[in-house]
């Protein structure tokens, strides 16, 4: 499926006089009896890294997945942008969708959201389980690359002068074991220029230095919570690969984890197929089919 089709088979709603797109795979009665997944992406990409793995987790489950707002064919005001609009975000499309239980998947700055959905739900009242991927869940362990060093610093405000799909994939080069194919990287970099999206790349990337403000917040939310959580990583990742799975069994009470080798950055666009299937056997695992 390329974008336009991705497009096409989604739907806009308005938040706060904003525009967000998603996709909800409810289609007929019998789609209303599956678990729900809602599936966040991560930074700088969208919605579309989960296209790889949609048809496989379809088949089970009814999937929810947003281009968050700065992302993808979503608005892309040129504001201060916050973790938490995004999971009031994410919380107002369930609200919109009837949605009042279901699973996480969440990768990069949607590991960010997820951690700020867990500690809006410590009990798990509506999250049933939470799939984790390689993302900066602990900002002592993120290990920034020189362009996101950049881009926060107070000369990110002319990234957009010399970024181009050139830089794009050698940062994508540079994170992902392996490589992302050409049709991928076009296809990236058409949804981060849509609406005009290179402009406000340094407003989105200052949620590096919301993570540090809220620390104890977000790390709290995982070490606290009743969810059932899952880390699926990617070792060969360098800023958040097996240094922050360390991390994570060192800080989470009886952290349950999978490690998938010679996999980077992206483990569900690098390896969809052993993604999908720990995915399932997780969820499988933590389902209660009568909600």
């Amino acid at each position: 499926m390329n974008i336009q089709q991705w497009r096409l088979s989604g739907a806009y709603f308005t938040f706060n006089n904003q525009q967000i797109f998603y996709k909800d795979t409810l289609q007929t009665d019998s789609d209303k009896n599956k678990q729900t997944l809602l599936l966040i992406h991560g930074f700088p990409t969208s919605s579309w890294d989960w296209m790889k793995i949609w048809p496989e987790l379809n088949k089970s489950y009814r999937l929810i997945t947003l281009d968050l707002l700065g992302f993808g064919f979503s608005d892309k005001p040129y504001k201060k942008y916050s973790i938490f609009e995004q999971a009031d975000i994410c919380q107002a499309l369930l609200t919109k969708l009837n949605v009042s239980h279901y699973h996480i998947i969440a990768h990069d700055y949607g590991d960010t959201v997820a951690q700020e959905l867990l500690a809006r739900d410590v009990t798990g009242e509506q999250i049933q389980s939470c799939n984790l991927t390689n993302g900066g869940l602990f900002p002592e362990t993120h290990h920034s690359l020189p362009i996101q060093t950049l881009l926060i610093s107070p000369l990110g405000f002319l990234f957009p002068l010399f970024y181009s799909k050139f830089k794009l994939k050698q940062n994508l080069d540079n994170i992902c074991f392996i490589p992302l194919s050409e049709s991928e990287i076009s296809a990236n970099w058409q949804l981060i220029c849509h609406n005009k999206g290179k402009r406000i790349i340094h407003k989105i990337i200052r949620y590096m230095r919301e993570r540090i403000h809220n620390r104890t917040r977000w790390v709290n939310a995982l070490i606290n919570t009743e969810v059932p959580l899952h880390l699926i990583n990617g070792v060969l990742d360098p800023i958040s690969g097996e240094h922050m799975v360390v991390r994570y069994e060192e800080l989470i009470p009886k952290p349950n984890v999978t490690r998938l080798h010679q996999v980077g950055h992206y483990p569900h666009v690098e390896s969809p197929s052993k993604f999908a299937k720990v995915c399932i056997r997780f969820i499988e695992n933590h389902s209660n089919p009568a909600l």
